[in-house]
């Protein structure tokens, strides 16, 4: 009741800087698991009732806190009622200071029960707050939780209806609003309770006249009705907005190094300031609505007032000191519930709204995989993957089937290669057999365990070690055996921390070949039955490839069943059996040899890759010497570095958060924003001549209710014309704090666009997407509708505490004895609680964007978490993440309570004082209509005292969220877009010759030199071919071209014009580039081609057809005007890389970069493409960069690079001649790869 539980946390929160660690953990029942699983068992019972909808499910959360909110809700009756006895006291005190006593001692007495009364209603209002919030946590975390398990179900139709973004906001904002619904929800009935018995007290004193009051009332809720109503609508269109944005957000965010690359970031970035726009409109109508509504409220007392007195005037009942100041309490004491009504309604708007949107969500389709999956794999049963005459489609729509009659049948221990053109449906088998797309037809069954390897590796953050382990226990020599097998040893050992080293968001400090072995060292860790490797060996050399496939799929796996997308038909010889896919059919499935001699179409597939891989052959190949590292050295070292302490810098920072008191810093941060400082003056002068005219009324009541002199029309028409007056003042105020928070939102939000898209690449290396999210979508959100009225609470609060201090030392000025040290200590423990509270209230916000880094992780890789099987772990983590951000929240709102019931105590100290002081001194010192003006204005010193610091605590912790979002204001910028001085001209580059001098690169200023001084010259019209083993600086050479990192020495001269005294913008958008990840965005296929509208639909038709694309875009309805949605996952991977040859002959630079361009292709598709490549740009310069070795033989230039350093540079031809060439050793390989897979 006392929470003397929290003195140790503040008391260390006092003696030092808190940490995480010194939080406490929550109760076990407070915990999400409990929640959840309560919930769940709850459900459950009602949806064996009625099925899943929005009231079974409100009614299904009121079951599982029915206890909470009933004991609440007896602390919150026992609050009115001790409240409401203030008024009868006061008019008994003005009874007994007219000589009227009932019995000796009586005023004494009275004093006694006032202070006993204020302490219960302490109590009392102080538990009904802390459990009402600690439901409203509960409620959030359970709903998260519930959230999070639903986005592990998501059927993969729902996943393109609810997209990354959406489901983010869902967490952060959603669950965030409903959460702070139960904190409010008394308020709906005791409001009402207090206006009831208010009635009956005012009642009691100006009899008949009480009528007037109620009809004032009941024209106030009237009169809000249809602005409710409104508010309703606005503040849906608002979450819709919100989700739209955020959306737009997460997508420019997580491809930022595409934009960048196309030099598309301001294009993106006004997108999202467009649809920002949209969103302040209605913001913008939100807040006008809530502003009226306060406005109504708050002036609903003075109308009460006027109407009441006007009546008693019309009626002849006599206004005297103890009816009139009873009345004048009573109002003051239901102003504050009165006032709180527009905050009610809004919250319950609010969170009726998100609750509608998250139960859409929880109804949304599931995925029916546990209807054929069995994953007791018996070897008797020969055939772990079953499909008979089964039609698929993504859509589950049969009129739009994906697959066609597939009839598969697989023994186990089988090897299974798939092979077939791009978008033949490849990956869609893969992902029927793992129960991804919905079947229209037919029967699969499917038995054992799963490993599955993406095309697109998903990375977790985290270390490599915690990759590969994927949850499971550590065991030493499977491990390293899972290494080895991976080709993963060499490349520990250039790790800083070996296998302990952290991986950054989305793998992005690793090479596209490292990221894809990891993956592979992770399936083959869990030791499964079935393995579904979906195109692996794209990313790596040749060399690598045939090693892989070697040691990992022909030993590592020669006793398991294996399904291999591949483009490489090296390989396919080895296999059992090769299956052929065309237009979502399986044309034939045979032994290689069988299928080469009956299939005119694979005989196609082979021939093209024999063209690909070059008809001469070179003479005396033989397998390339090992290198002399043995492999047992290797993992010797491996081992030493291992063991080391992973103690030295890692590219994932922990999060940053601003340590002690920042003072006024994030407050004027956010009022300095198009002079919002002058907005917030004024109203707060406003607020401050409103209080001012509520005190003079009150005044000129006390000085004249028993003046014969002034008339009662006289009294009650001044009275009304302050109060008029006021509420003037009170307009003002109000609509000037929604124009501050208008502007400040719109100028914080441009700000922080105009940070994030101009830092640069290695900020994003570093920091977690979720980190990022958390700022746009939950900090926003409280900025957007929070802060700007908290300012306004707290103005108002701590001035009409204040103010009510001041009438009572001034009426009785006796009091200060009391008053001055009891503000002292007021002051003395503000500032004790605030060392610990901030502390709290910042890990609060880091916290968070741990849960929201989960869920964005979660949502990129659900499909390798399900084929895994451990949906059961991440949501276990996810519930510890919900706990560890809940923990500060608890502890910051429970530390809220601790301060407020002392400061209540002295609260009660000073009004009981005060009573005393008038029953102590002589009776005629005060005039009966002063004393009861003092204790009216003392009876509402706790409630002001109480709204004043728990707006205090609320804006503390609201302007955190503005802090965090100035962390990512100031973020060091790339260079400038644009050198107006210095812009090359329109039509550079012109030939399209590079030239590289003495280039250096290191990631960090700190960093070892990624690349070593690299001088050469790519003559203009030249192809140039960059050759070297996965992780030699390839893909940092192609970055330092786009300058996504800049020199650390030397520099890039293009044209005669050394690329680092341009602007970034200039140098971008004159190259052209198809980068290693394809990326496409949601929208059509014109925006994919065509973002900034440059081209006519002839334009991009012909390049539709050059790209072998026409056809799959001819098929769909809407021609250029077909969706592609979030990234670009209803088209096949190898439809996403044309796609980017696509924007890349639109663009038609002299220099054209492709990263691996062509690694996600079949061959047919590529001979196609690079002889489209060579002929539309014929006269331009080509820097290619290829683990098919084929790719770069017919370059005019061939650049070898290993670690970091040039090692050679010569025409294919004469490296070929020279002995000890890398290339040489990188084609010998390649041959010896291409040489074994045929002798199989």
């Amino acid at each position: 009741m006392s929470f003397w539980w929290l003195n140790p946390l503040m008391k260390r929160g006092k003696e030092k800087t808190l940490q995480d660690k010194d939080i406490p953990k929550l109760r076990e029942s407070d915990r999400a698991e409990s929640c959840y699983l309560s919930f769940l068992e709850q459900l459950n019972r009602e949806k064996g009732k009625e099925p899943l909808s929005q009231s079974s499910v409100l009614w299904t959360i009121v079951l599982c806190h029915r206890r909470e909110i009933l004991m609440t809700g007896l602390f919150a009756l026992l609050k009115v009622l001790t409240l409401s006895t203030g008024p009868v006291l006061l008019n008994a005190f003005i009874l007994v200071s007219e000589g009227n006593e009932s019995f000796k001692y009586e005023g004494y007495v009275l004093v006694i029960s006032l202070f006993i009364i204020k302490i219960i209603e302490s109590l009392s209002q102080r538990q009904w707050y802390f459990r009402s919030r600690l439901v409203g946590m509960k409620v959030r975390s359970l709903l998260t939780a519930a959230i999070y398990k639903k986005l592990l179900r998501l059927s993969s139709a729902a996943r393109l209806t609810h997209a990354g973004g959406e489901i983010m906001n869902y967490v952060t904002v959603d669950a965030y609003r409903i959460g702070e619904f139960p904190y409010w929800f008394h308020q709906s009935w005791t409001t009402s309770l207090q206006i009831c018995i208010a009635l009956l007290i005012l009642f009691n004193a100006i009899g008949v006249a009480t009528i007037a009051s109620l009809v004032v009332i009941v024209l106030t809720v009237l009169c809000n009705a249809p602005l409710a109503k409104l508010q309703h609508k606005f503040q849906s269109e608002l979450m819709v907005a919100q989700d739209e944005r955020l959306k737009a957000s997460t997508e420019a965010l997580t491809n930022m190094k595409v934009l960048k690359l196309y030099a598309w970031e301001t294009h993106f970035k006004n997108a999202i300031e467009r649809l920002r726009n949209l969103e302040l409109k209605l913001l913008s109508s939100v807040q006008l609505r809530k502003a009226y509504n306060i406005f109504l409220f708050w002036t609903s007392p003075i109308l009460v007032s006027a109407a009441s007195f006007g009546t008693c005037y019309f009626l002849n009942i006599p206004l005297r000191a103890n009816n009139l100041f009873t009345f004048v309490a009573t109002i003051r004491l239901v102003q504050e519930p009165i006032t709180a009504i527009p905050d009610v309604i809004g919250v319950v708007i609010q969170a009726k709204v998100a609750f509608a949107r998250i139960v859409k969500f929880l109804e949304a389709p599931e995925l029916q995989s546990e209807n054929f999956r069995n994953r007791n794999f018996d070897e008797s049963n020969k055939s772990p993957i079953s499909i008979k005459s089964a039609d698929f489609s993504w859509e589950g729509n049969a009129s739009k089937s994906t697959l066609r009659n597939i009839n598969l049948e697989i023994r186990h221990g089988q090897k299974l290669a798939i092979c077939g053109e791009v978008g033949s449906g490849k990956s869609t088998l893969l992902a029927t057999i793992l129960g991804e797309v919905p079947m229209i037809k037919g029967t699969i069954e499917v038995y054992g365990k799963f490993a599955y390897v993406s095309q697109t590796a998903w990375i977790q953050t985290g270390t490599i070690q915690e990759n590969i382990l994927f949850g499971s226990d550590l065991d030493a020599h499977r491990y390293q055996e899972t290494l080895r097998r991976s080709s993963l040893l060499k490349d520990l050992e250039l790790f800083p921390h070996g296998d302990l080293t952290e991986i950054g968001e989305r793998g992005v400090n690793l090479s596209g070949g490292q990221k894809q072995r990891i993956q592979l060292a992770r399936a083959l860790y869990q030791n499964a039955d079935v393995y579904l490797l979906d195109d692996p060996f794209s990313a790596v050399d040749a060399h690598t490839a045939t090693n892989l496939f070697n040691e990992y799929i022909m030993d590592g796996l020669k006793e398991k069943t294996v399904l291999l997308v591949t483009h490489q038909v090296d390989f396919l010889p080895a296999f059992d059996s090769v299956l052929l896919m065309s237009n979502g059919k399986i044309l034939e499935a045979a032994p290689y040899h069988h299928l080469l001699s009956s299939s005119q179409e694979f005989q196609d597939l082979v021939n093209a890759h024999k063209k690909t891989a070059g008809s001469d052959k070179p003479m005396n190949v033989t397998s390339s010497k090992r290198r002399s590292t043995s492999v047992r050295e290797i993992t010797q070292a491996f081992k030493e570095k291992h063991l080391k302490e992973a103690n030295g810098d890692q590219l994932i920072k922990e999060e940053e958060r601003e340590i002690g008191d920042t003072g006024l810093k994030p407050y004027m941060q956010y009022l300095n924003q198009t002079k919002g400082y002058i907005y917030f003056f004024v109203a707060s002068l406003c607020h401050l001549l409103f209080v001012i005219c509520q005190i003079l009324q009150n005044s000129w009541m006390a000085a004249n209710v028993d003046n014969s002199q002034v008339s009662t029309l006289r009294l009650i028409v001044v009275y009304f014309l302050i109060g008029a007056i006021s509420t003037i003042f009170l307009l003002i105020r109000t609509l000037l704090i929604v124009a501050l928070g208008i502007q400040s939102s719109t100028n914080l939000f441009l700000l922080l666009m105009n940070s994030l898209f101009r830092a640069p690449m290695s900020f994003y290396d570093s920091t977690p997407l979720g980190r990022i999210l958390s700022r746009v979508s939950s900090d926003l959100s409280i900025m957007d509708l929070d802060v700007p009225f908290i300012i306004a609470y707290t103005v108002g609060g701590t001035t009409n505490f204040y103010s009510n201090l001041a009438v009572l030392a001034i009426i009785t000025w006796q009091i200060l004895l009391v008053c001055v040290p009891m503000v002292y200590i007021t002051i003395r423990l503000q500032r004790y609680y605030f060392s610990t509270a901030k502390e709290v209230m910042r890990m609060n916000g880091t916290t968070k964007s741990i849960v929201a880094n989960h869920v964005a992780e979660t949502t990129a890789g659900v499909v390798t978490i399900r084929a895994f099987e451990e949906e059961d772990r991440f949501f276990e983590k996810n519930l510890d993440l919900i706990d560890i951000n809940a923990s500060p929240f608890f502890h910051s709102f429970a530390s809220n309570e601790w301060l407020i019931q002392r400061l209540e105590i002295i609260s009660a100290i000073l009004l009981s004082s005060t009573a005393l002081c008038m029953v102590m001194l002589p009776p005629g010192t005060f005039s009966s209509g002063f004393i009861g003006m003092a204790l009216s204005y003392g009876l509402s010193l706790n409630a002001q005292l109480v709204f004043s610091i728990q707006s205090q605590c609320n804006l503390a912790n609201y302007i955190i969220s503005v802090e965090r979002l100035n962390q990512y204001m100031h973020i060091p910028s790339e260079a400038k877009e644009v050198i107006e001085g210095n812009r090359p001209p329109s039509n550079w580059p012109v030939a399209g010759k590079v030239e590289l001098n003495d280039l250096k690169i290191r990631y960090r200023l700190d960093g070892p030199l990624i690349l070593h001084g690299i001088t050469c010259t790519f003559k203009a019209g030249h192809k140039i071919g960059i050759v070297g083993r996965t992780g030699s600086g390839k893909s940092t050479l192609i970055s330092a071209l786009f300058r996504l990192v800049e020199p650390a020495g030397g520099k890039i001269v293009v044209d005669g014009v050394d690329i680092s005294s341009i602007g970034l913008h200039d140098l971008r958008s004159r190259f052209g580039v198809i980068p290693q990840d394809p990326t496409l965005f949601n929208g059509t296929v014109r925006y994919n081609l065509d973002p900034l509208a440059q081209h006519s639909d002839h334009e991009i038709w012909e390049v539709l057809g050059k790209c072998q694309l026409r056809e799959a875009v001819q098929e769909k309805q809407e021609g250029l005007n077909s969706s592609v949605v979030e990234d670009g996952s209803n088209w096949s991977m190898g439809q996403r890389q044309l796609f980017c040859l696509g924007r890349a002959l639109l663009r038609r630079s002299r220099i054209l970069v492709l990263d691996e361009a062509t690694a996600s292709i079949d061959n047919a598709t590529d001979l196609i493409l690079q002889k489209t490549i060579r002929t539309e740009f014929a006269d331009c310069t080509v820097i290619t960069v290829a683990h098919r070795i084929p790719t770069v033989m017919d370059c005019t230039m061939v650049l070898s690079i290993s670690d970091g350093k040039l090692v050679e540079y010569d025409e294919p031809t004469s490296l070929m001649k020279k002995e000890g060439s890398l290339f040489k050793q990188l084609v010998k390989e390649y041959w010896s790869h291409f040489q074994s897979a045929e002798s199989h």
